[in-house]
């Protein structure tokens, strides 16, 4: 049992048994059986819940969110880029239990299913917060969790459970390889026993509010890799002890308080047992967490959307012009009700997505047309937001502005639609690699 949010709320996990068909749900969810694969109804099964799954985490992010309504966020945008994390929402979530939820129990976490990840995600953007400040927090230990020693796990994981230290910063994109990551310049050298690391990051979100940050940085010359995507390792670096000794973190400007910096290294000397996996296999551990990042920020999409079309449906009722609701007029009901139709739609997605991952089945098509059905159909409530609100939409007070610039980002982070779509043609339907 978790204390979350004052109350007791149960850690509710999802079984899957191959031999018995069984996975366990929420008792108050209805299901529908969906194949894992073609063949019969003997076939290994899953369920997806047609009802609200978790309600409990739902209520209790809810209720913590009531702690924090707009002005606290519009104030912290307010602040310059050193003053802008929402630390006390962040404690609060820590303070709660919610951030440790996929932690195995025996690291000190709940040891809950992506989708309850998904679902705590999704409810903190319902409620008009933002999750961006601290969600790699669930996801990017992950990493250390399937990849690091048992040592590196019993160091680090159970500090991450309970909030003492936090793992949320991920710097992977370099100013001149974007999303080209076999690419990347910045370099980790062996001298000794340790490692010597050179070179730039940038985009690499929380970083100045992260004790701990994984780096993939180039450890074999490319031109002495057989595939371009060897030669390239994942370090767990200790900032506490990184800056100020070759590790330089600036903020970085953006139109959203995303907490984003440029990570510099100039001779940043790292010791041997920073390094996670095998060396020169970075490249597919970074990979191995992409579906459960894609899950999880489609889930943030979901909640985003559906803040929109509530806070739509609630103006168009109360808004009065020329004696009625505006409302009344189809040209504002039926947009409104297109987004309602592709939020939900986007939904089963995201929940499909997350029951394959959460069941170890394969899941990259899933996960990926999750996050583009998820971002598009966010993105074009919030459009649908702003025009139902006129005016009034551009007004801060009303966040959604606000809203509508922090659901933008999902259309380009973590992966943009268009390498989604590539994907999508090349790996799922088979077509030519293009260039």
């Amino acid at each position: 049992r978790t204390e979350m949010a004052g109350s007791t709320a149960i850690a509710q996990r999802t079984h899957f048994t191959q031999h018995d068909n069984e996975l366990h749900r929420p008792a108050c969810s209805r299901h529908a059986a969906v194949l894992l694969g073609g063949g019969t109804m003997n076939d290994d099964i899953m369920e997806m819940t047609i009802e609200e799954d978790y309600p409990e985490f739902r209520e209790a992010v809810a209720k913590i969110c009531e702690g924090f309504p707009g002005q606290y966020w519009r104030d912290l945008e307010d602040q310059p880029p050193e003053g802008s994390y929402p630390t006390e929402f962040v404690n609060a979530l820590t303070e709660s239990g919610f951030l440790g939820a996929l932690i195995p129990e025996e690291f000190g976490g709940s040891g809950l299913p992506v989708r309850a990840g998904a679902v705590i995600l999704e409810s903190i953007h319902e409620n008009g917060c933002s999750a961006a400040a601290c969600h790699a927090q669930m996801y990017t230990m992950g990493t250390v969790l399937r990849h690091g020693t048992d040592d590196q796990k019993n160091e680090y994981l159970p500090k991450i459970a309970s909030g003492e230290l936090r793992l949320q910063a991920f710097a992977v994109t370099e100013p001149t390889t974007g999303s080209d990551t076999t690419q990347l310049k910045t370099k980790a050298d062996r001298k000794g026993n340790g490692y010597v690391v050179n070179g730039q990051k940038v985009w690499t979100s929380r970083a100045a509010h992260s004790d701990l940050m994984l780096l993939l940085a180039r450890t074999t010359p490319a031109e002495d890799c057989k595939k371009r995507t060897d030669g390239l390792s994942c370090f767990l670096i200790d900032l506490r002890e990184a800056q100020g000794n070759g590790c330089d973190i600036k903020p970085l400007g953006a139109m959203i308080n995303h907490n984003t910096t440029e990570v510099f290294f100039d001779n940043l000397q790292i010791p041997g047992s920073s390094l996670i996996g095998e060396e020169g296999k970075g490249f597919r551990y970074i990979l191995d967490g992409m579906n459960a990042e894609r899950i999880l920020i489609a889930s943030e999409c979901i909640g985003d959307g559906r803040y929109f079309i509530k806070k739509a449906t609630d103006y168009a009722n109360s808004r009065q012009v020329f004696g009625r609701s505006i409302g009344q007029n189809q040209g504002v009901q039926f947009p409104i009700a297109e987004c309602h139709a592709k939020i939900e739609s986007a939904a089963l997605m995201v929940e499909k997505a997350a029951l394959l991952f959460d069941a170890n089945e394969k899941c990259g098509p899933e996960a990926n047309i999750a996050k583009m059905l998820a971002a598009d159909a966010s993105w074009e409530a919030g459009t649908v937001a702003m025009e139902t609100f006129g005016g009034f939409g551009f007004s801060k007070e009303f966040d959604i502005e606000r809203k509508f610039r922090e659901t933008r980002l999902y259309q380009t982070a973590p992966v943009s639609r268009n390498l989604i779509l590539s994907y999508i043609a090349e790996h799922v339907l088979k077509l030519p690699r293009s260039y």
